[in-house]
């Protein structure tokens, strides 16, 4: 199998997706009753909850992104730290 990236947003929306099914498999076994309107907040508070871990998770990966490849740039000084701190006597 291919390695891939890991997503929680997706990772995060299966779950509330899952709790959401569970819900309702319960109810069909007469587990428990669950009114039908119950899951709708569940699934929108999920959806949402991924959609901001989604959006953190791009923006933290551009991020470091760019800050690789300003420091592949800059040249193996820059990309190993300040050279400006090995110069100060203790």
């Amino acid at each position: 199998m291919l390695r891939h990236e890991f997503q929680p947003g997706k990772l995060i929306a299966g779950i509330f997706v899952t709790i959401a099914g569970v819900t309702y498999l319960g109810d069909a076994g007469d587990a428990w009753e669950t009114p039908w309107f119950a899951v709708i907040p569940l699934l929108v508070l999920g959806l949402a909850l991924a959609g901001v871990v989604a959006g953190l998770t791009g923006a933290v990966r551009r991020r470091r992104k760019n800050r690789r490849a300003a420091a592949e740039a800059a040249g193996p000084t820059e990309a190993t730290g300040s050279s400006d701190t090995a110069k100060i006597p203790n």
